[in-house]
């Protein structure tokens, strides 16, 4: 599915981005930091998964691996990750516009955003069913795309954390307005279409 670094990076920024507009404790409380606070807190949130993510990632491609000898658990995995996706892509095509938040003074921003992240179940749904096998690819056609991978996923992660943080802080609360949701619909579409890939690749797995 991916055959350089291009491509890898490509990959990764289609999940990143995905994954940081998606509604979700870490992306409430950058808007919430920002109402309260400023711009500023809302980015010390936004960045709280370059801190976090790190044992998340290791634990999750070190299961990959150890499986990576055996077609089939490889493909259960692929399997399972492609059905994350779906499900994700299902909540995305049915988003619609939540109430307005109502703003709430937390101080410690940092250390309020790797709380949230440490103790929200999707980056441990996301790297060990999707992001972590993805990873294992990359990493077997050279450390470059690997690298390329990860660079893309946390540059777009982060990146559009920072961007709703931004907006709030021109605009106000951005998740209730109709681009929103229409923008959240079509990742929905990207992802059903990363589903779709999963399922070949699995198939691919068990049909060697």
């Amino acid at each position: 599915m991916i055959d350089g670094p291009a491509g890898a990076a490509l990959a990764g920024a289609a999940l990143g981005f995905s994954s940081g507009i998606s509604p979700g404790p870490l992306l409430a409380l950058v808007i919430v930091q920002t109402l309260g606070y400023s711009v500023r807190e809302g980015v010390k949130v936004a960045a709280a998964p370059l801190l976090t993510d790190v044992p998340i990632v290791a634990a999750a491609l070190g299961l990959t691996l150890a499986a990576s000898g055996h077609p089939a658990l490889l493909a259960g995995l692929t399997l399972f990750g492609a059905a994350f996706l779906a499900k994700c892509a299902w909540d995305s095509l049915r988003f619609a516009a939540p109430d307005e938040e109502r703003p709430t003074q937390l101080p410690h921003s940092l250390r309020k955003g790797m709380l949230a992240n440490f103790l929200n179940p999707s980056p441990y749904l996301f790297w060990g069913a999707v992001g972590a096998p993805l990873l294992a690819q990359c990493w077997a056609v050279g450390r470059g795309t690997a690298a390329a991978f990860l660079t893309g996923f946390y540059v777009c992660l982060v990146g559009s954390k920072v961007l709703v943080a931004w907006l709030t802080g021109r605009l106000g609360p951005v998740m209730g307005s109709r681009g929103y949701v229409w923008l959240m619909r079509a990742m929905g579409l990207l992802l059903l279409a990363c589903a779709a890939l999963f399922v070949r690749d699995a198939w691919r797995l068990l049909t060697p």
